[in-house]
């Protein structure tokens, strides 16, 4: 069968900005599929030796690092409440926080709440605002463009890690457990 891929932008949001957050929920779209009926071992599984951050890392981690981004597009600083709810984007060794044991209903419904916010935000941009900067990281700035398309990209590389530990998941355990 012939498919035809496209975006399709968000005609409630000025034209370039419809166009990246099509990209996020895109994205974002992929994520919940992918995701949708696995079990709390398989989205907590970190590999035989616990080498690998586990999709509810990943998914907690796009939650927490999108959030950031609804402040940041605003030129708002994070405030510390959501941190104690979803935890950092980073644990002190800089790595994933380690989560377990929280449903995957749970983590799609924060990851929904959030993208919810930053259509909210997403709505007050206009096409000629793109090119503002607001602080990012370490100091440093980014237009408001690029953080737009940050969070979809972003997403894109965990849609990666996602695939890769569903399938080590059902190679190293359920294979083994056939076997």
């Amino acid at each position: 069968m012939h498919r035809t891929y496209d975006l399709q932008p968000r005609l409630d949001l000025s034209h370039t900005t419809g166009l990246l957050y099509a990209m996020i929920e895109y994205n974002r779209g992929k994520i919940v599929r992918k995701v949708e009926g696995l079990t709390q071992a398989s989205i907590d599984y970190t590999g035989e030796h616990n080498e690998h951050n586990s999709i509810s890392q990943i998914i907690r981690h796009l939650c927490v690092v999108d959030l950031h981004w609804v402040y940041r597009l605003q030129g708002l600083s994070f405030p510390e409440d959501p941190i104690l709810k979803l935890g950092p984007m980073y644990d002190e060794k800089g790595r994933l926080p380690h989560i377990k044991g929280i449903s995957l209903s749970v983590l799609l419904s924060e990851y929904a709440l959030v993208h919810e916010m930053l259509f909210e935000i997403c709505k007050c941009i206009n096409d000629d605002e793109l090119h503002q900067t607001v602080p990012f990281e370490n100091g440093h700035e980014a237009t408001i463009r690029w953080g737009i398309w940050h969070i979809a990209d972003h997403s894109r590389h965990h849609f990666a890690n996602i695939v890769f530990m569903k399938k080590l998941y059902e190679r190293e355990v359920l294979h083994r457990d056939h076997t």
